[in-house]
C-alpha cells in the first residue's frame, strides 16, 4: 500500500514527507524523472510509492534522511526557480498525496536558503519530538473496546463547515457502555468509530452518553467502538494543564479561576482579577514548567457524596443532574479538583506550557491564554515558517520585522492619503471639463475602476444637477462595484429603482441622489440607455 505523504515547492527544490511511523527497509530510488519510494511499516506492512515527477530533478544533489515517524526527501530541481504546480506529470492527484499547506508560500524572488538550513531546521523540530511516545490510557488496555446498541434513533445535527452551519441528518446511538467522553466541563467531545461509522458527536442526556452518526446501528448488535487518540491526547493535555495553571495561580498569587474554554488553537482560563502585576505570567509559566519536569503523578478518586474529602477538594459545583459517585482528579501535592473530563496519568506527559499572555475579560474578569504540549510545537513550527516568509517579503532580520511593517504601514497611509487628494483634483477637472464642453447633453455618463463615493459625489456636486443626470460608477467594468444617480428630485426618484434592478444590486436615495451597490456594472450600458430615453422624453413633453 502506498504511504500517505506531503509535498511543498521552493525555488530550488521540491519537498516530499512520506508519513511512515518506525518504519524499516527504506529504500528510495530517485532518477531524473521518477522516483521510487519503499520500505516496512512497524506492524510489517510493506509500503510502496511510485511519483513520476512534474520536471526533472538532480538525481546526485537530491538526499533523504528517515526519522521516526517520517522520511524526508528533497528533490533537487533541474531548472531552478521554476515553480511546479503539482509534484507528479500526471494531472490527476493520487489519494495519498497532500500539499503541506503549512510549508507552501510564494518564493518568487526569495532567496533560497538550501539544502544546509532545511536540514538544521528538520533537525530542531526532531529534537523537540523527542519527548517519546503518547503515553497510554489509564483506564484502557487499548484504543479499542467492545460494546453493544442500545437504542437507534432518527436525529438531525448542526454542523459548522467553512464558517456556515448545515443540518446532517443521522442517528442518535446509546451504547451498553462508552469509551467516548461526551462534551462539558469545558472540554470538548472526543470523536472515533463505532465499527466502521464514524462518530460525529458525543452529547451527555443524564447520565447517558449520546452517539451521532450518519449511518443506523443495529439494536442489541455488539460493536467495536475506537476513540481519535490524536484529539483525545491533545484535550488530556490541555485540560490537566489547566488544571496545573489554575493550581499555581491560585496558591501563587491567589488569582481563582472563574471558567475556562479548551479551543481549537489555544485555551483560555478566566481569571477573577481584572488585571496582572508585570512579570507574574512569566513567573507563573516557570513553576508551572517545573512542576511538569518534575513528573508528577496525577491520579483520579471516586468518592461517595458524603465523603468528607469531598469538601476540601476545588469545585465550582455540580451539574444539577448529576448522580453516583464523585470524581476527584489530583495532582500529587498541588491539587485535588472535582473534574468529569480526561487527564494524563502524569505532568510529565504534558511535556511543557506556554502563556501566550492576558487579555482584558468580562466583568473585570482576566482572560489567560496558553497551550500545552504539541499545540506548543506546532505554534513554534507556524512560527518559524511564518518569520522565514517575512523575513524573504521584508529582506530584513526577525528582530526587525515590527519596524519594517510599521513604515510600510505608514506608508501606505501616505499613499492612500496622496492618491486620495488626486482622486478628488480629478473629480473636479473631470466635472470642469463637461461644463465647459459646448455641446454637453443633458446626460453625464462616466465609469473608473478606481474610486469611492466621494469621489463620484464631487464630480455631481461640481456639474451641478438642476438639469443635467449624472450617471457615475466605480469598480470592476463588469463585475460588483459602486453606483450613483443625481439629478432632478423627480428625475431620480422615478429612475432609482429602475437603475437599482439593472444592476441588480441595492440602494436607497434622497433629495435628488441615488446610490448604493451594483451587482453587474456590465449592464451600465442599459443604465446610460433608460437615461437618454427618459431626457429625450421630457424634453419632448417640455417643448
Amino acid at each position: 500500500q502506498p504511504a500517505k505523504a506531503l509535498w511543498f515547492d521552493r525555488s530550488k527544490y521540491a519537498y516530499i514527507n512520506f508519513i511512515v511511523e518506525d518504519s524499516k527497509d527504506v529504500q528510495v530510488d530517485i532518477q531524473e524523472n521518477k522516483m521510487i519510494f519503499s520500505c516496512k511499516s512497524a506492524d510489517d506492512t510493506n509500503v510502496y510509492n511510485e511519483i513520476y515527477f512534474y520536471d526533472k530533478v538532480e538525481p546526485k544533489d537530491s538526499r533523504e534522511r528517515r526519522y521516526d515517524r517520517t522520511i524526508n526527501v528533497m528533490l533537487r530541481k533541474l531548472k531552478d526557480k521554476v515553480a511546479w504546480p503539482r509534484l507528479t506529470k500526471d494531472t490527476g492527484k493520487p489519494c495519498w498525496l497532500a500539499v503541506d499547506f503549512d510549508n507552501w508560500r510564494d518564493w518568487e524572488k526569495e532567496e533560497e536558503d538550501g539544502m544546509a538550513e532545511y536540514e538544521r531546521y528538520v533537525d530542531m523540530l526532531q529534537d523537540m519530538k523527542k519527548g517519546g511516545a503518547q503515553p497510554a490510557m489509564d483506564d484502557l488496555d487499548d484504543l479499542d473496546f467492545d460494546t453493544v446498541v442500545v437504542s437507534c434513533c432518527p436525529a438531525e445535527l448542526k454542523l459548522e463547515n467553512n464558517g456556515k452551519k448545515e443540518k446532517i441528518k443521522g442517528f442518535n446511538v446509546t451504547l451498553q457502555d462508552t469509551i467516548l467522553f461526551p462534551e462539558g466541563g469545558g472540554q470538548p467531545d472526543d470523536r472515533g468509530l463505532i465499527g466502521e461509522v464514524p462518530v460525529l458527536r458525543v452529547t451527555r442526556e443524564g447520565a447517558e452518553a449520546v452517539h451521532f452518526v450518519e449511518s443506523a446501528l443495529e439494536v442489541g448488535s455488539a460493536v467495536p467502538l475506537r476513540v481519535d487518540w490524536e484529539r483525545r491526547f491533545d484535550h488530556m493535555q490541555q485540560h490537566s494543564g489547566q488544571h496545573l495553571i489554575t493550581a499555581i495561580a491560585d496558591s501563587k498569587f491567589g488569582y481563582k479561576t472563574t471558567s475556562w474554554e479548551l479551543g481549537r488553537q489555544r485555551s483560555v482560563i478566566e481569571l477573577d482579577t481584572p488585571s496582572v502585576k508585570p512579570g507574574e505570567m512569566e513567573e507563573l509559566e516557570a513553576v508551572v514548567n517545573e512542576k511538569i519536569r518534575a513528573h508528577i503523578p496525577v491520579t483520579v478518586q471516586l468518592l461517595s457524596a458524603d465523603d468528607p474529602t469531598v469538601e476540601k477538594v476545588r469545585s465550582r459545583g455540580l451539574p444539577d443532574d448529576h448522580a453516583g459517585p464523585i470524581r476527584i482528579v489530583d495532582i500529587k501535592g498541588i491539587d485535588a479538583n472535582m473534574c468529569c473530563g480526561t487527564h494524563v496519568s502524569n505532568l510529565s506527559h504534558l511535556q511543557m506550557i506556554k502563556i501566550l499572555g492576558t487579555e482584558k475579560g468580562k466583568k473585570n474578569k482576566t482572560n489567560l491564554i496558553f497551550l500545552a504540549g504539541r499545540r506548543v510545537l506546532k505554534f513554534v513550527e507556524r512560527s518559524f515558517s511564518t518569520e522565514r516568509a517575512l523575513t524573504s517579503l521584508l529582506k530584513t532580520g526577525p528582530e526587525e520585522h515590527v519596524e519594517a511593517v510599521d513604515k510600510l504601514q505608514k506608508s501606505v497611509k501616505l499613499l492612500q492619503k496622496n492618491n486620495l487628494n488626486l482622486l478628488r483634483d480629478m473629480a473636479v477637472l473631470i466635472a470642469q471639463n463637461f461644463k465647459n464642453n459646448p455641446n454637453r447633453g443633458k446626460v453625464f455618463s462616466l465609469h473608473r475602476k478606481d474610486g469611492d463615493n466621494e469621489f463620484m459625489n464631487i464630480i455631481a456636486n461640481e456639474i451641478g444637477t438642476e438639469d443635467t443626470v449624472a450617471f457615475l460608477t466605480v469598480g470592476e467594468e463588469k463585475g460588483a462595484g459602486l453606483f450613483l444617480l443625481a439629478g432632478p428630485v423627480e428625475t431620480v426618484d422615478t429612475l432609482g429603482p429602475r437603475v437599482v434592478d439593472l444592476l441588480e444590486g441595492k440602494g436607497a436615495g434622497k433629495k435628488g441622489r441615488y446610490q448604493g451597490k451594483a451587482g453587474r456594472l456590465a449592464r451600465r450600458g442599459e443604465v446610460e440607455a433608460l437615461l437618454q430615453q427618459h431626457t429625450r422624453l421630457h424634453s419632448s413633453e417640455e417643448e
